[in-house]
């Protein structure tokens, strides 16, 4: 009876092998250049043909929602086979809606979805089994308006149930309004949802809501630590900026990770500088350097009354600085709490390009802040970049939203190429980019897995770890 019952196992395994190689064998090709894996890594192209992804929510039945700027949310099933072997099986819009352009999150109960518009945050009643939404949509958050910069990131608060936290940019050509906090510009704010009905009409985000910190140009990415609470923000600083009256916007401003405190406002309601005042990335392209440092800020025009030190004493600093033009764009924490993951979209105003990439930050999990110190340049570790960044922003993928799933893999929207990529650590010593066999593209690491059998390499290791696990369950059993 035991070897019936052991074949039928192996029978299974076998199938289930078989399943996951040919699943495999049918990897999909990037749109542009291949993307280059750091060692430790194993990456693989999921999804493509997308209008402009950008972030990335997963329902309680482990659906991939993404945000498509200018068409809507798709849902997204994925025949799941282990490692980075996906395949996609369903693919619907759920929402279609041209005005919804970036930001995405669910109810902690999972029956509301909420999604974003320039001017607004809208709610659904969802159905996460049905992959429906079951009705019209309300708002809950408005009068957000801008001419630019019109991202509006939505993150649904775990430490304050029901806060649901949302972002706004600045309108560059009106920057001197950011120096009012009724303004609503230049902000991230707190909202309680808890017993908002529709009869109540939105929130006002210039008027209702916690300020967790203002005098923020573009804090496109919002995350919550999730054992201690701590609300941080990737910041995108501006373009062509002069220092009294020079050039040094080539390394200069550096963009920043802030830190806002906690979605109950504690900590909270800081001011970090914009319009005046911007963080030095590389000190020796700053005129009037004097005292400045990695990390500190500096006055864009220094005069009798506003200087290097009016920054310094009036405005809170970083938390960290990154390298200028990287235009950050999201941050995702690891469930616990010890690495946060940052993609950068990459650079439009630089001689040669930078960022266009996905790096790691190590993280205290006890305090909820980032290990470097905050004078360091070498915070980042990369994940996931592009091997010739010349061919960007054109021929190259531009990571936006990330997301972490319950295994743990991440998972990485590029807007400009349409494509959705899957990694996951594999603890090795060299990076893995899984390709088609035949090996199209060629291989970006290094270990000869390149064609057909490297293809059949990864396959067959696939293949054994769920034999080996089907015949392990048997021989306890």
């Amino acid at each position: 009876m035991k070897y019936t019952f052991g074949s039928t196992l192996l029978c299974a395994a076998a199938a289930a092998a078989t399943a996951a190689a040919q699943s495999c064998s049918s990897v999909l090709i990037p749109a542009k250049a291949k993307p280059v894996v750091a060692p430790g890594w194993q990456a693989q192209l999921v999804a493509g043909g997308l209008t402009k992804p950008r972030s990335i929510a997963f329902d309680s039945t482990g659906a991939v929602l993404i945000v498509e700027s200018g068409k809507g949310v798709s849902r997204h099933r994925f025949s799941d086979f282990g490692g980075t072997c996906l395949a996609a099986n369903h693919s619907h819009m759920l929402v279609e809606m041209k005005e919804l352009n970036h930001g995405i999150a669910l109810s902690a109960d999972g029956a509301t979805l909420y999604a974003s518009t320039a001017e607004a945050v809208l709610a659904w009643t969802y159905d996460a089994r049905g992959g429906a939404v079951r009705s019209e949509p309300r708002r809950v958050v408005a009068n957000m308006s801008n001419s630019d910069l019109v991202t509006r990131t939505l993150v649904m608060s775990r430490a304050r149930p029901g806060t649901l936290i949302v972002s706004r940019g600045s309108a560059d050509e009106h920057a001197a309004h950011a120096e009012v906090v009724s303004s609503g510009l230049s902000q991230v704010r707190a909202f309680d949802l808890t017993n908002l009905t529709s009869a109540d009409g939105p929130y006002d985000f210039s008027s209702d809501g916690i300020v967790l910190g203002w005098g923020l140009r573009n804090s496109v990415g919002v995350g919550e630590h999730p054992t201690a609470g701590t609300v941080y923000a990737v910041e995108n600083s501006v373009d062509g900026v002069r220092r009294n009256g020079v050039d040094v916007h080539e390394n200069n401003p550096g963009e920043e990770l802030n830190f806002l405190g906690y979605a109950n406002g504690t900590g909270a309601g800081r001011n970090f500088g914009y319009p005046h005042c911007f963080a030095v990335w590389q000190v020796d392209e700053i005129p009037d350097n004097e005292g400045l440092a990695v990390g500190k800020q500096f006055a864009i025009q220094e005069n009798s009354t506003h200087r290097d030190e009016t920054c310094e004493d009036k405005y809170a600093p970083p938390r960290l600085t990154f390298p200028a033009h990287y235009a950050p764009m999201d941050i995702k924490f690891t469930p616990e709490g010890q690495r946060a993951y940052v993609s950068f979209r990459g650079s439009f105003d630089r001689s040669s390009p930078v960022g266009y990439r996905v790096s790691s930050l190590a993280w205290d999990d006890a305090t909820g802040h980032p290990v470097a110190d905050a004078s360091s340049t070498d915070a980042l570790q990369d994940v996931i970049t592009n091997a010739d960044l010349s061919v960007c922003p054109d021929s190259c993928f531009r990571p936006v939203g990330l997301a972490l799933d319950s295994l743990g893999r991440l998972w990485v929207a590029s807007d400009s190429t349409g494509e959705i990529y899957v990694l996951q650590r594999t603890g090795g010593d060299q990076g893995v980019f899984v390709q088609p066999a035949g090996g199209s593209g060629g291989s970006n690491n290094g270990s000869g897995e390149n064609g057909a059998a490297g293809s059949w390499r990864r396959e067959t290791a696939m293949a054994g770890a769920l034999v080996a696990a089907v015949v392990g369950a048997w021989l306890m059993a």
